[in-house]
């Protein structure tokens, strides 16, 4: 049965008590929804779920967790995407009813291998901290009876009995916000992190803990929960993937792409073969730079080079006739002759573009196909030289294309924490020289259509005058888990074609 929006209109109406189901506009996840949901509900809720994810993962190495700047922009983030952003707000049944389901088909998906458990489990945490520390104090009694935390507040009494141990034990403390924090009662077995920090005093085997650090303790339960979920989850999931129906969409959901496919061309033609290599160097994201760059030196790339560069030349508009003449005035420069390229080469070129075989018209690889499918091997060139090549060979790679050795720092920083996609933000902004790019990449193509689109003036610059912390501070005073960028998808059809592509590239 499906409930649909006017059935749930119908029940509210009847007085049902489904406020019962949401007490709280936060929760611990334990209890799986039971309802039954559409298909298109279902894929909905999770990609929206996982753009809020990505967003979090995103602002958390742009800014200070807990900052202004940050608040503003999350909460802007999840208003839109209609998931609950206000504590107080009571008619939110339909936005916390979408957070609880969104939240296990995630689980599903990302349950799968412990990378993606990692990733999955850094971005709840950052978004549950959030939710919490906009709750005030009785919000927050309110929350902890609800996940069975008994950890009361102590009263006023108490209070101003141990004022004094309480000023001492706690740093950052003065004696005007002793008495206007709240101070939770909390075994001390759950407050270790903070006993071996010395943050909190202790009596009688309880540890009194201040309202700016309960969220700690509250976190690693959470935390503590989650990771044993998704253990639970991974060994139950052959079950749910022998669903026909779910399958695809739980395979895809890890590591897919939503956005732009750019099988559409705007630019279709405009794209002059005289102007590539000026391109390469302005507006080529890295791999499709290091993939020019190495046809330019070789005039030859091996198959998988030239499926990812071709589909790239082919979403910034390469015509099909450019596209033959560009691979062949290259090839022949190399070892093959105009002859073995029209018998070997140019069908599978025509067959990229859907005029062979099945004529399907294939789409760029986005970032996320091509971090995680079919790593390069010695030899080849394509892939993702952020999460494919050595440090110290990225490095120098960096270092000849005049990138200053600050943002070198900077990038090398997010390849360690597996930030891969946050890695070729921080070489857009410094090779375009911007402060904000004011988007999240995901798409080579989308790389090369925001630098076209600033070089020509479509979009304004966004500098920022001055900054309270450079952007290496922010990236040292929050170092993450480490966690792999994750982009996201519904195009599973072109995915499933685009594997029998990969017969019509095999010789090199």
């Amino acid at each position: 049965m499906e409930f649909s929006r006017e059935k749930r209109l119908k029940a509210r109406l009847a007085g049902d008590r489904r406020g019962d189901l949401y007490p709280h506009s936060l929760q611990f996840y334990l209890q799986p929804p039971t309802e039954n949901i559409s298909l298109a509900e279902f894929e909905n809720f999770a990609i929206d779920r996982l753009k809020l994810l990505k967003v979090v993962e995103n602002l958390g190495v742009s800014y200070v967790k807990g900052s202004d700047e940050y608040k503003s922009r999350l909460e802007r983030e999840i208003r839109k995407l209609k998931f609950p952003f206000r504590a107080l707000v009571e008619d939110d049944y339909d936005a916390r009813r979408k957070d609880h389901i969104s939240h296990f088909i995630l689980r599903l998906a990302y349950c799968q291998s412990e990378d993606l458990r990692r990733w999955f489990i850094q971005q709840e945490m950052d978004l549950f901290r959030y939710r919490f520390n906009e709750l005030n104090g009785d919000l927050v009694e309110k929350f902890l009876k609800y996940v069975n935390l008994s950890y009361g507040a102590i009263s006023k009494e108490v209070k101003e009995k141990l004022a004094v141990q309480l000023l001492n034990s706690t740093p950052g403390l003065s004696g005007a916000k002793v008495e206007e924090l709240e101070f939770y009662k909390v075994p001390l077995q759950d407050a270790m992190d903070l006993f071996r920090v010395r943050r909190v005093y202790l009596l009688n085997a309880f540890a009194y803990v201040p309202q700016t650090d309960i969220v700690a303790i509250v976190l690693n339960n959470f935390r503590t929960k989650l990771s044993k979920a998704l253990a639970l989850t991974a060994r139950s999931l052959p079950a749910v993937q022998s669903d026909e129906r779910l399958q695809p969409l739980l395979n895809h959901l890890s590591h897919s792409y939503v956005g732009p496919d750019y099988t559409i061309q705007k630019n279709i033609g405009k794209i002059s073969l005289e102007h590539i290599d000026a391109l390469s160097v302005k507006s080529f994201p890295l791999c499709m730079r290091q993939l020019h760059k190495a046809l330019r030196d070789n005039h030859h790339l091996r198959h998988g080079g030239r499926m990812q560069y071709g589909l790239f030349l082919k979403g910034i508009g390469l015509t099909l006739e450019q596209a033959l003449q560009f691979w062949k005035s290259e090839f022949i420069k190399g070892k093959v002759d105009a002859d073995k390229f029209d018998k070997g080469y140019a069908y599978s070129i025509r067959h990229n573009y859907g005029k062979e075989g099945k004529r399907t018209d294939y789409t760029p690889f986005s970032c996320m196909k091509i971090i995680l499918s079919n790593p390069p091997s010695p030899g080849d060139y394509h892939g993702c030289p952020f999460r494919h090549s050595d440090p110290e060979l990225l490095k120098q790679k960096l270092q000849s294309y005049k990138i200053p050795p600050t943002g070198i720092t900077q990038i090398l920083e997010l390849v360690k924490g597996m930030h891969y996609q946050l890695a070729c933000q921080k070489y857009f902004q410094l090779t375009q020289d911007v402060d904000d790019i004011g988007f999240s990449l995901n798409h080579p193509n989308q790389y090369f259509a925001e630098s076209q689109k600033l070089l020509s003036g479509g979009r304004e610059v966004k500098k920022e005058p001055s900054e309270p912390e450079s952007s290496q501070q922010k990236l040292s005073s929050q170092k993450s888990t480490n966690s792999c960028s994750i982009p996201i998808s519904s195009n599973t059809e072109a995915d499933t074609e685009l594997e029998g592509l990969d017969a019509y590239f095999t010789e090199d």
